[in-house]
């Protein structure tokens, strides 16, 4: 019979007894184990485990004691022994969050269709409003969007955090809505481009706030997949802008009614929002405990109830934390993980895909496809595949390794891109290996640079930051979205498209070698598991923690 102990407050094995005891009081209670020769406080038996234990320091592994016949026991600080969950004994899920998700989604179509709708339009809107000759007022039509989706972005961290999830999705709806309406019935420039700004605050807010719902309601072992819906949903808004689009050759003044019927689906996502239950994590930070222990049994059963308590009360957080405020994103403690946030969403920015769907149609020209809808519907297929794909690998493969993947095939594909306009061995070929280098860009970028940053950036961000550093990693996003649109044609005109293809590669290559050293996988485990392992002092720490058990 083994006998292991562990001090500070925290737990005994004696026999096959764990006897726990507080340094706060004479409670004593036991939680009987099975007796496995060889179990001793489970196989993690490391310093740094065993740490976490100490009463007033909760540390990312927060004592995991592993048993071969009941699999992970959690042993946190502040959570008394009898609430202690094996997870043999965990009850299977009755409830279903896809429902919520899907609602959630519409947000995601309207930010690709708000994207993509003034593609198709711009020339017949041009003209019906007096502009078609005048460039500079159509790149304000165009470049508002992406203005007002900065300011979104950075606005609906702060509403979040202050009126929660659901209620922030119902007031977004009002500047989507309002924004469509306004484009749809303008009559001047100057109505099309204040509508323009509000649907670009509202796509800025929903792109901020669709992955940070998703990732908070989902269950850990589809969270990744369910994550990559989102990317997924925003390459069907581009494709239904394009579908939409279709009858314009026809009837030019379509255009109106190209921008007026996204006022639909915004009604619908405040209307699905108003049923929707609140993420239980963002009540349990606020003290609602009632309402959170509400909205878990509304999404995964009554079952789970207590076991999805357990996990936010473990996370050693909840209520006892206010809210973060801008500055506090740049404390020495969240700086490295919000860097990274920024980092993830620079490096897909500047890696090229906005360059290289710009040029897509002028590629395929060159290849003899002079459609330019056949053009387009040819990107957004590979889009859509390459993220249907990644939904299926996500919660297999992780979201690291994907990423690595696909910025080394976006770099491959750029360098075979580049050589297509350069290499004259290639002058034969050249129409046939661009199409085939962008369609790779393309399907390579969804298979992880697209849909994992997103999905990634509500999991590592600890709860009491996670709205503010979700919302400014996305406006990094916006404002490099902004400037590379306003100096793309200025870079190309100077150095050549071939050399800006060669600097994108070099950007996908030191993308690699930055995720390589620095991004943490979070495959299979639960958001508070990730909090308490990014809260170790190093990051060999936490990487081990979290590579664990994979």
């Amino acid at each position: 019979m083994m006998r292991c102990a562990v001090k500070g407050g925290a737990a005994r094995v004696v026999g096959g007894e764990r006897r726990s005891s507080s340094s706060l009081g004479s409670r004593r209670s036991v939680v009987r184990m099975p007796e496995d020769r060889g179990f001793c406080c489970g196989v993690r038996s490391r310093a740094a485990d065993l740490a976490g234990l100490e009463m007033g320091r909760p540390s990312a592994a927060a004592g995991f004691f592993r048993s071969p016949r009941y699999g992970r026991v959690r042993a946190t600080a502040g959570v008394d022994a009898e609430d202690i969950l094996p997870d043999k004994v965990q009850a299977k899920s009755s409830g279903n969050v896809l429902p919520y998700v899907g609602v959630a989604c519409l947000g995601a179509i309207l930010f690709g269709y708000h994207l993509g709708v003034v593609n198709g339009a711009l020339e017949y809107l041009s003209k019906d409003l007096g502009i078609a000759e005048n460039a500079v007022l159509q790149g304000w039509v165009v470049s508002t969007t992406l203005a007002g989706a900065t300011v979104g972005s950075f606005t609906g961290g702060a509403l979040a955090d202050k009126l929660g999830r659901t209620r922030t999705f119902i007031l977004d709806a009002i500047p989507l809505a309002l924004g469509a309406f306004l484009s749809a019935t303008a009559q001047d420039v100057r109505t099309m481009i204040i509508g323009r700004l509000l649907a670009g605050v509202g796509i800025g807010i929903s792109s901020a706030l669709v992955p940070l719902y998703i990732s908070e309601i989902s269950p850990t072992e589809i969270r990744g997949a369910l994550g990559s819906v989102n990317q997924l949903f925003i390459c069907i808004g581009i494709l239904a802008a394009l579908v939409a689009g279709l009858p314009l050759a026809q009837n030019p003044a379509w255009w109106r009614t190209m921008f007026g019927i996204s006022v639909v689906p915004s009604i619908l996502l405040a209307l699905g929002m108003a049923v929707s239950p609140e993420s239980p994590r963002w009540l349990f930070q606020q003290g609602k405990l009632s309402q959170a222990e509400a909205a878990i049994k509304k999404l995964y059963g009554k079952e789970k109830v207590t076991e999805v308590m357990y996990d936010l009360k473990a996370s050693g957080q909840g209520s006892n934390e206010a809210d973060a405020s801008w500055l506090d994103l740049f404390s020495k403690r969240y700086l490295k993980v919000v860097s990274m946030g920024a980092a993830l969403f620079l490096f897909q920015q500047l890696a090229g895909i906005n360059a290289v769907v710009y040029y897509s149609t002028s590629v395929f020209r060159s290849a003899g496809i002079t459609s330019d809808v056949a053009a387009s519907a040819l990107v957004s297929a590979a889009n859509v595949f390459g993220t249907v794909i990644a939904s299926s690998l996500m919660d297999k493969q992780g979201r690291k390794s994907l990423l690595i993947t696909s910025f080394s095939g976006m770099a491959a594909s750029m360098l075979l891109l580049s050589l297509s306009f350069t290499w004259k061995a290639l002058a034969p070929y050249s129409g046939t290996l661009a199409v085939v280098g962008t369609v790779l860009y393309v399907l390579s970028f969804a298979l992880g640079a697209g849909p994992v940053p997103a999905l990634l950036l509500p999991e590592i961000f600890a709860s009491r930051i996670r709205a503010k550093a979700v919302a400014l990693s996305l406006g990094m996003h916006w404002i490099c979205n902004f400037f590379i649109g306003l100096y793309f044609l200025s870079v190309v005109n100077k150095f050549g498209i071939s050399t800006v293809y060669l600097g994108f590669a070099s950007v996908c290559a030191l993308a690699v070698l930055y995720i390589a050293g620095n991004v943490v996988e979070t495959k299979g485990r639960s958001l508070e598991e990730i909090e308490r392992a990014l809260s170790l002092p190093g990051k060999a720490d936490a990487s081990a923690f979290l590579a664990s058990d994979e």
